[in-house]
Formats: C-alpha cells, structure tokens, sequence
C-alpha cells in the first residue's frame, strides 16, 4: 500500500497545504561525492557484454550474502541468465528494472556503482534508511540478448517494453513474475531516450525525461498520482546536475506497456529516461544524475517526503519534443558519377546518434529550415559518396535511405579530405 494515497480511491490526490520542502542541495552533493568513489572502472562505455557486466555486479553482492540475496528468475530467447537483486527488510516493496532495451544501458552502469556504495557504507545514515525502511528488488539488464548486440529489441525482434499484455517473450514474462511476486508498491522503470529529442520548443537537449504512467486512457489513481509527485520530486532534487534539462513524456495510455500495465496493477511506476549531449557520447553525467536520483528517490520513499511534492511541478515540465535530424551537411556539391555535382543539403540519422555510427540519408534539398544536433558548412566543398552506398540505380540526388558512407573534400575526386561520414566520431 502507498501510504498517503489509499483513501483517494482513484481519485487525484489534493494538493499540499504547505508549501513542499525542497531537497537539500548538500544531499545531491554529497552523493556526487559518492558515486565519484563508487563508479566502476569497469563500465567506461555504453556498450557492454552482459558476462562482463554480471562479473562486475556478482561479486560485490555476493560478498554479503547476510544483505544481498541474488536469484536467477528466468533465462533470455538465447539463454542468457535474468537476475534479480534483493535487500533491505522494510515493509515498502521496491523494485528497479534496467535495459529492457538493450541499446540502453545508462542506468544499468549506474545500478553497479549504486550496489558498490551500499555494500560498502552500511552504517552510511542514507543506506541503514532505506534497507531499514524498504525491500528492494532489482532487475538489471533485462534484455541480455539485445545488450550483446546493442540494440533495442530481443533476439527474436521482440520490443519487451510492448510484451506486458501478451507476455510472449521470457524476459517479458520473468519481468511480471518478479513484480507479483512481491507486489511491488514502487516501481522504477529504467531507459535511455533518443538523443535527438528537444526539450519543449526551447531546441536544447533533454537530459532527462520522466512520466507518471497512466492506468488507463484518459485516467488517474493513487498510483498514478504517487508516481507524479516522485517525478516532480525528483525533476528538483536533480536540478544540481541536470539543471532544467527535465522534460516529461505525454501520459497517453499504452495497453501494451510494463509501465501503464504495472500502473493499472497497483503499482506506482516512475519512468526514467536518460537523454545525451554530443560531447558526453558515454553519458557519465548522466550516469551520475541515475545514481543521485535513484538514491535520491528510495530515501525520498523510505521516509515518506515525496508525498510532500505537489504533482504541479511534473505537471508543468516541458514536453519532450519532436526529434530532429543527427547532422545536417549545408552546402556541399554532392558528386555522382557520370554527372555534374549538384549543390544540396542533406540531413543523416545514425543508429547510434552519439557514436555517429550506422548513418543513413534522411533527406536532400533545401534545408536551410531544418535543425540538426550538429551542423556542417560545406559551402565550396565536394560530398562524395562511396560507391556502394549509391546503390543500384544513379539518380541526381542521394537516395533516400542509402548509407551515409562518403567523404567531405575540397576536390571533386575525394582525395583532399576534410571530414569522413559513416566511420563513427
């Protein structure tokens, strides 16, 4: 049961008499200070082997099997182990999950160094709180199959996130079993977002964005309305790090999603996404706000001071944005063979937007009014393309689609170059 929300009966919780306290600063602070102690060496990059990441976690929690109890509650389509975490002997159930999309793994690098500082400061006042307080389950890296290719779907094509109704997929399926097994009141759904999405119509980049998942189309309840004064909870606790680079998803109704659906279950589920900046391609600054605000959040529960949030400030954030294009190249007379060059724009859109990898043509023309995370002035120079990224038939202007594979020159012939596209950053 969430404590403040059961006599709503699915109505919306009213508003605080009294202004909410603010979080203290010195707190974030003081666990800046700790994650630059607890972070894991061995976890520098976005992409890792879930063996490597597990031979980093296992150790350091089954060294204290008196706190830390670790179960296996599944195996992916490829076999690879699902595990869940346990500790802390409160009454309050908790549970985190990362990287059920396994080309996001920010907060599962975070979960590490979260795990690192606990075990090793159990008298630390923060920590003897929430085990104290909470009982805590984790699920990290939910999506093995996808993390070791480092993509968004399983190994069979299968986005889990959209697996809660049918429960196809045996990741999908542990996810469930561990939240009735402990009928979570909290839960905290852990991702990363693309990169290429605007913070309301400012244009700036989204550092992190959260929701409040709904119940249903158009609903509320005393899950849903704990879940928002989280997120405005936490949307101020994380200011000292992300600044107001904290937007929210629109709350429309998924009936295919583990957040909406844990939501209409009687969980209070916070979304957290974790954006990125393109001169931070391993999201470290991000990793240290997932670490702080996860922290942050399970002390908030353990001693109930979220409920002194108001929804409004949540309620209030800017929307995440519609995305705009990787890079736009302005200027550039394009080079086919047989051909003149013809001068045009073109925007690309990588797979990886930070890694600047897997690009391909997204559009060619005039696009002086087209905005892009990095622009290009190639105005006197040559793009020209490798010849298999034109593909089977020339036309006079890039395909749409083909490969972003070429080189920016200040010769026709590509010799003289300035810049390679399609070899990562």
């Amino acid at each position: 049961m969430i404590a403040g929300c059961a006599s709503n009966q699915g109505q919306p919780a009213p508003a605080p008499t009294t202004p909410a306290p603010a979080p203290a600063e010195a707190g974030i602070d003081a666990l800046v200070a700790a994650w630059k102690v607890a972070r894991s060496d061995g976890l520098d990059r976005r992409q890792f082997q879930p063996d490597d990441y597990w031979g980093l976690l296992l150790p350091v929690v089954e060294a204290q099997p008196e706190r830390f109890t670790v179960t296996e509650v599944g195996r992916s389509i490829e076999g690879r182990p699902l595990r869940r975490i346990d500790f802390g002997h409160g009454a309050t159930t908790v549970m985190l999950w990362s990287q059920m999309h396994g080309n996001e793994s920010t907060a599962s690098r975070a979960l590490v160094d979260i795990f690192r500082h606990i075990a090793a400061n159990p008298d630390d006042e923060l920590v003897a709180r929430i085990e104290s307080e909470l009982a805590i389950t984790v699920v990290p890296v939910l999506n093995p199959d996808g993390a070791v290719r480092f993509v968004r779907h399983n190994a069979i094509g299968v986005d889990v996130n959209r697996d809660a109704k049918r429960l196809a997929t045996p990741e999908g399926r542990a996810l469930k079993a561990v939240r009735d097994a402990i009928d979570a009141d909290w839960g905290f759904n852990l991702h990363d977002q693309n990169v290429r999405t605007r913070l309301g119509s400012s244009g700036r980049d989204v550092r992190i964005a959260v929701l409040a998942p709904p119940p249903g189309a158009g609903a509320t309840s005393p899950a849903n309305q704990a879940a928002r004064r989280m997120c405005s909870y936490l949307a101020e606790a994380l200011a000292p790090i992300v600044g107001d680079q904290v937007a929210r998803y629109n709350e429309s109704f998924n009936p295919r999603a583990f957040g909406d659906l844990m939501t209409s279950w009687g969980t209070a589920v916070v979304l957290i996404e974790s954006g990125g900046e393109l001169d931070d391609p391993d999201k470290e600054l991000l990793r240290k706000a997932n670490f702080a605000g996860i922290l942050t959040a399970l002390d908030a529960i353990a001693t109930g001071r979220w409920e002194h949030s108001s929804p409004n400030r949540y309620l209030n954030l800017p929307l995440n944005s519609p995305w705009i294009y990787d890079l736009v190249v302005r200027g550039a007379s394009i080079v086919l063979p047989g051909r003149e060059p013809i001068r045009a724009d073109f925007a690309i859109n990588f797979d990886d937007t930070l890694a600047a990898s897997g690009g391909i043509i997204a559009e060619v023309g005039d696009l002086e009014v087209v905005t892009a995370l990095e622009d290009v002035d190639a105005t006197g120079l040559y793009y020209v393309p490798n010849p298999r990224a034109l593909g089977p038939e020339l036309a006079p202007y890039l395909r749409i689609g083909n490969a972003a594979d070429g080189v920016i020159s200040r010769d026709p012939a590509g010799t003289d170059i300035v810049r390679r596209l399609g070899e990562g950053r």
